[in-house]
């Protein structure tokens, strides 16, 4: 394998998917290359919810009626469902390197104009095409890594992306929280854009071609659409992609409910709520380093099967206790830690599963598996400000309907 330091690469310049020396080893990937590609795909989450906290501040500095910024934050998930099905088309056809490359760029331009705007319209325009470039990161990372392992090996790999992909939502308001106290909204905005100046410049020096010339797929814009369709169809692909859907949708109640149940509801005060927090994240962060160990004893299969179990009781309970009245802040907690640990373990799973059968295209599975997370994650966010009383009962229902639906989609996934 070829070394890539700081030099610039080449495009020929890539890791065999297999090597040369035998067509069934299994090529070395670098220790770095996996905390490199959680970097890139980390941008995405952590840009959706830095700037939540500032809501109150940026309609203060406009001027605008209570609840207008959310309009940014549509614009954001406009964004990203444009970005996710193009930058897959774009990575099978260019490569993987550029087209990142590229993508984070844009992101920190656009996210630098977030800064500077001068209105809530225009920083709702900066907004989605920010949300645009900070897709390839999400899409490109997953695709990255289908081109390198399968099976088992990619799904290890996985776990560690999803490991930063995981928790960049959770940590992201906090961090935005601690921005506010010390400097003006805009600056959150600055610090994302470095975050992508950064990001583009790595992909330029740093990061390796994973996808040779003589692999790259390239369709008219019908042939396009013939694709997605295609993979559409595959069971394999709707299946896994629907588990991860439902992870999803479950992630979003929590993030969208979490702050109007324990503020609101437990009285918790801002650092207590943002204790609440670390500890959701130490069960995410556990639970997928708990999966890389365990899947060479279970295997990818059955680890779904028994997570997707352990996710449904420990929402049920949830929901349970909420709409039983019961009102203990441990007995709250215990079940979503519990039900946040599973994330951990199912996220990875999931996209790998999906992109199985899909090696030659995985830039296209991928946009199409990121664009159904994000679809139900924005949904169940909706839904979660629609049943917000104070008490945990929507955001428990919610995580159940998801954790269920996860359950159902496993039952109906083909078994190799």
């Amino acid at each position: 394998m070829r070394r890539h330091g700081s030099a610039n690469i080449d495009e020929s310049a890539h890791i065999p998917t297999m090597s040369a020396s035998s067509p069934h080893a299994p090529t070395p990937i670098p220790n770095w290359l996996p905390r490199l590609l959680g970097f890139f795909i980390a941008v995405g989450p952590a840009a959706t919810d830095m700037y939540l906290p500032a809501f109150p501040a940026v309609e203060a500095t406009f001027g605008t009626a209570s609840g207008t910024a959310q309009l940014t934050l549509a614009a954001w998930f406009a964004g990203l469902g444009i970005g996710q099905i193009t930058q897959g088309t774009l990575s099978d056809r260019f490569g993987r390197r550029r087209p990142l490359m590229v993508g984070t760029a844009i992101f920190a331009l656009a996210t630098l104009g977030c800064a500077l705007t001068p209105s809530l319209g225009w920083l709702a325009v900066f907004r989605a095409v920010a949300a645009f470039g900070a897709s390839a990161g999400m899409v490109i990372a997953r695709a990255m890594v289908r081109d390198l392992a399968e099976g088992q090996r990619a799904a290890i790999i996985m776990s560690r992306l999803m490991l930063v992909m995981g928790v960049a939502p959770i940590l992201a308001p906090s961090l935005g929280g601690l921005i506010l106290i010390v400097a003006h909204w805009r600056v959150i905005f600055v610090i994302l854009a470095v975050y992508g100046a950064v990001c583009s410049l790595l992909a330029w020096k740093v990061l390796p071609e994973t996808l040779p010339p003589e692999k790259r797929v390239h369709l008219t814009l019908r042939g396009q659409f013939d694709r997605y369709a295609l993979i559409l169809k595959e069971r394999t692909f709707i299946t896994h992609a629907a588990m991860g859907g439902a992870g999803s949708f479950c992630m979003f109640a929590y993030l969208a409910g979490s702050s109007p149940v324990f503020i609101q509801g437990y009285g918790m005060s801002p650092s207590g709520f943002a204790g609440i927090f670390g500890l959701c994240s130490c069960g995410l962060i556990a639970g997928s380093q708990i999966n890389a160990r365990l899947l060479p004893r279970l295997g990818l299969s059955r680890m779904l099967t028994i997570v997707s179990r352990v996710s449904l009781t420990a929402t049920t309970s949830l929901a349970v206790l909420a709409f039983s009245g019961v009102h203990s802040l441990p007995l709250t907690v215990a079940p979503l830690v519990l039900a946040l640990s599973c994330q951990g373990f199912s996220n990875g799973n999931t996209s790998v599963g999906a992109l199985s059968r899909h090696g030659a295209h995985a830039g296209s599975a991928s946009a199409l598996m990121g664009l159904f997370q994000f679809s139900l994650g924005a949904t169940s966010g909706l839904f979660v400000g629609l049943l917000t009383d104070g008490t945990p009962r929507g955001m428990a229902a919610l995580m159940m309907c998801g954790s269920l639906c996860a359950v159902i989609a496993d039952r109906c996934r083909p078994r190799s």
